[in-house]
């Protein structure tokens, strides 16, 4: 196997589902942008759960929000979770129920009407992500999908979902990560228009 080859071609096969990303994702950036902008202004919470690399995702877009993506915008922080942070809390579950109910678990402990849960799933297949998406719906908590492929059972249980054109998964992540930051950057910029949040 010619090892640089092997590589140009991932890259190439990144590129190439980035660019066709490019062409059906951004109009649902901007409407998942607006929806978790009105949530903070309204007090609400932006929650997030993933697994493997979705879970890393997950607490890398929450760290967005609640510190900072850019250096040039200085502002206080907004109220975003990762909902797999805390490992005594997951492994408690794990011995005592099932990992399967843990974001269920957490999101109707720790949820409320008006906030957001965003489930990133690279198949759409999660059962753990997809209970959790159906307990946020009957607490009246708007639900977001980060899947891939076609969305799987987990775009069913969504209020607006961002479909990567692609079902392998090192893509899939790639593109997510790519349009979360897009969506952080730009929830960001219309709390600044509004007057929500003031670059300190």
């Amino acid at each position: 196997m010619d090892h640089v080859t092997y590589v140009k071609n991932l890259f190439r096969r990144s590129i190439e589902a980035k660019q066709k990303a490019m062409e059906t994702i951004p109009d649902d950036v901007v409407a998942m942008a607006l929806t978790c902008a009105n949530s903070l202004k309204s007090g609400g919470k932006i929650l997030f759960c993933g697994n493997g690399g979705s879970a890393a995702d997950a607490q890398h877009l929450a760290a967005e929000l609640l510190i900072r993506l850019r250096s040039e915008v200085d502002r206080a922080g907004l109220p975003a979770l990762a909902l797999a942070m805390d490992s005594s809390s997951m492994t408690a579950c794990g011995n005592d129920y099932s990992y399967t109910v843990f974001y269920e678990r957490m999101v109707l402990a720790l949820g409320k009407p008006g906030d957001v849960l965003i489930g990133l799933t690279t198949s759409g297949k999660s059962e753990n992500i997809i209970l959790a998406l159906k307990a946020a719906r009957t607490m009246g908590i708007t639900t977001l999908g980060f899947l891939g492929g076609d969305g799987g059972p987990a775009r069913e249980h969504c209020d607006q979902t961002l479909i990567a054109p692609t079902s392998e998964t090192g893509r899939v992540q790639e593109i997510h990560i790519t349009a979360g930051h897009a969506m952080m950057e730009l929830i960001e910029e219309i709390l600044i228009e509004s007057k929500y949040i003031e670059k300190i």
